[in-house]
């Protein structure tokens, strides 16, 4: 069974919808409750090349900084079943919350703000280079993703995976999609987020590597260009970690239901395992551009799931719900073997009826008009109210 862990980031909000910097102020609470990692630890982490801890595989913090003090990330311990991913969203979803609290505030899983605001960048050295080398690319962006990790069988089998689910990616991308808004405005997109992203000059989707490498030697190059700072700045939709023998799905909002980000780390799950077991009877990843692959991503997070996807398998418009279908079916033996075929079966169904975040945030601006409203609903959703 492979092991999965998820990152979240999530915003923080008054109780009157608006995102507020009073992070860094809830994350000493959480350091002195042994749960997090204040700003000082986390930029001198940073600064000596300390090793990250996705998924809080050493035990380490579970809430920690990021790039803007409206944020905080959590961090699931390395879970074997969904239901283990879904208590330990919960419970972390809850801790950051009641850490926020402490400071007069909430956190919502929304992937960015309905509101109009001026993100305030978190203090330390790092996150000050980055926006001294990337301007407002660094400075502007607000956005709140999800990763997930998949444990590997060393770098060989990790590449193979990379090589072969890089065409479905887009998929997972239209299956979360929960930032309708930037800025104050109604966007047109389901996922804004992914459009703000690939500002990074080392966002986005790759080209098949083939070899472990290959694939080394990209990252290196990237690093010696002196553009990227280093090679946690790599910002690919999925990537080797470089510490943890995982793979790291990249490519969406932060979910706003918890069980939407459940489904997702099944999902992934799966096709990490089908690519493996692709890869192992010597079927070839597939040769798709990765300019095609560019253009579905664009795709899935203009229209979500309420118009045409890029189907994998032919590189012609569908409708989204036929490229979820087909997605699921890829992977349908790896969620059988794992178990989580009927919780990946409900909730790609739950979301389809239902709709994801960006449906919820249109629907209730469509009701109030009011973008604070957006997000004390979102805050509601998040925790399950």
């Amino acid at each position: 069974m492979r092991t999965v862990g998820v990152e979240e980031e999530l915003l923080v909000v008054d109780p009157a919808g608006t995102p507020v910097p009073l992070a860094p102020e809830a994350l000493e609470v959480a350091a002195r409750r042994g749960e997090g990692e204040t700003v000082q630890e986390h930029d001198r982490a940073e600064q000596s090349d300390a090793a990250p801890d996705p998924g809080g595989a050493s035990g380490g913090p579970r809430l920690v900084p990021e790039l803007k003090e409206q944020q905080i990330e959590l961090g699931t311990r390395v879970c074997h079943g969904l239901d283990e991913v879904a208590a330990e969203l919960r419970h972390w979803r809850s801790r950051a919350d009641a850490a926020a609290a402490t400071v007069g505030a909430r956190v919502a899983a929304l992937a960015s703000s309905p509101v109009a605001v001026e993100p305030e960048t978190t203090p330390g050295e790092r996150y000050a280079r980055m926006v001294e080398v990337f301007g407002p690319t660094a400075a502007e962006v607000l956005t709140c993703g999800c990763h997930v990790h998949v444990s590997v069988d060393g770098d060989e089998e990790g590449v193979a995976v990379l090589d072969r689910i890089r065409v479905w990616l887009p998929v997972l991308t239209a299956l979360t999609t929960n930032s309708p808004f930037w800025s104050g405005r109604e966007t047109g997109y389901a996922s804004f987020r992914s459009q703000v992203w690939n500002r990074w000059p080392s966002a986005g989707p790759n080209a098949v590597f083939g070899t472990p490498a290959r694939y080394h030697q990209l990252i290196a190059d990237l690093v010696a260009t002196d553009t990227v700072l280093d090679e946690g700045m790599v910002y690919f939709d999925a990537r080797l970690s470089a510490t943890w023998p995982t793979v790291e799905v990249r490519v969406s909002d932060v979910a706003l239901r918890v069980e939407d980000a459940v489904l997702l780390a099944g999902l992934v799950r799966g096709l990490v395992e089908t690519a493996a077991r692709e890869w192992r009877a010597g079927v070839a990843a597939p040769e798709v551009r990765t300019e095609v692959l560019r253009v579905a991503g664009w795709r899935a997070g203009r229209s979500g799931l309420t118009g045409d996807l890029v189907d994998p398998r032919t590189g012609q418009p569908a409708p989204a719900a036929e490229v979820v279908a087909a997605l699921v079916e890829h992977v349908r033996a790896a969620l059988r073997d794992s178990g989580d075929a009927e919780r990946v079966e409900e909730g790609v169904a739950a979301v389809l009826r239902r709709g994801t975040g960006a449906t919820l945030q249109r629907a209730v601006f469509g009701e109030t008009g009011d973008p604070t409203a957006v997000v004390r609903a979102a805050v509601a959703a998040t925790h399950g109210d």
